[in-house]
C-alpha cells in the first residue's frame, strides 16, 4: 500500500498543477533546440519539386549546368534520361548520376550536385517586417537572411522577441531568438529549417 501511494504521488501531484492553470515545462533555448533536435538536417537537405540544381561533372562542361526538379521528382539529365532524385540528398543526387553516367558512357566520372534553390521548401515570415510572406528554404538558412528577404523590421518591431515556430519531434514548439542580439554578434546566429514560422512582434516601449 505505502509503495502504490508512493507511485501514484507524482500523477496527483502533475493533476494538482494542471488544474491550477501550470504551465507545461519552459520550451528549450533557441541554442539547446538545435544541438538536440534529432530531425534537422536530413529533413532540410532532401530534394523535392521545384528545387534548382547545379551538377558539375569534371571537365565534361555538357555535362554540366543547371536543372530543375521536375513536379515528378526528376530532373531530364544528359544521355540518362529521367532520373529520380525526389526525397535524395545532394550527395545521394550525385551518386545516382554517377552510376548512370558510369554505365557505358565515363569510365570515372567525378560528380558533384549542390542545391542552389530549395522551392521544395518554405519559411514563413510575419509580424513587425517590411514585406511578410512565404519565402523559398536555402540551404544553412539564417534567421538574418530570412528577415531580410522580408525587407527587414520595421521600427515597431521588438527584435529580440521574435519567435520561431517548428515542429521538433512530432510536436509543436516556440522558441524566442534574440535577432538584434544576433546582428550585433552578441550570439550565435540561428539557422533555420524548411517549415519555420518566424513571427516578429510588436514594441510597446
Amino acid at each position: 500500500m505505502r509503495l502504490s501511494a508512493l507511485l501514484l504521488l507524482p500523477v496527483l501531484l502533475t493533476g494538482c498543477l494542471t488544474l491550477r492553470g501550470q504551465k507545461p515545462a519552459p520550451e528549450l533555448p533557441a541554442a539547446e533546440l538545435q544541438a538536440t533536435s534529432s530531425e534537422p538536417r536530413v529533413l532540410a537537405s532532401t530534394l523535392g519539386a521545384g528545387d534548382l540544381l547545379e551538377v558539375r561533372v569534371f571537365q565534361e562542361q555538357d555535362l554540366s549546368g543547371a536543372w530543375r526538379v521536375a513536379p515528378d521528382g526528376t530532373i531530364d539529365y544528359p544521355l540518362c534520361g529521367k532520373v529520380s532524385l525526389a526525397g535524395s540528398t545532394s550527395s545521394e543526387a550525385a551518386d545516382a548520376l554517377t552510376a548512370c553516367l558510369k554505365a557505358g558512357y565515363l569510365r570515372r566520372p567525378q560528380v558533384s550536385v549542390l542545391v542552389r534553390e530549395f522551392n521544395s521548401k518554405k519559411v514563413f515570415v510575419f509580424g513587425e517586417v517590411q514585406k511578410p510572406g512565404t519565402f523559398p528554404y536555402e540551404e544553412s538558412m539564417s534567421i538574418i537572411q530570412a528577415v531580410t528577404l522580408a525587407g527587414g523590421f520595421t521600427k515597431l518591431a521588438a527584435q529580440n522577441g521574435t519567435n520561431v515556430t517548428r515542429i521538433v519531434d512530432g510536436q509543436e514548439r516556440k522558441l524566442r531568438v534574440p535577432v538584434a542580439d544576433i546582428a550585433a554578434g552578441q550570439t550565435k546566429n540561428f539557422l533555420l529549417l524548411p517549415g519555420d514560422i518566424i513571427y516578429v512582434p510588436e514594441s510597446f516601449f
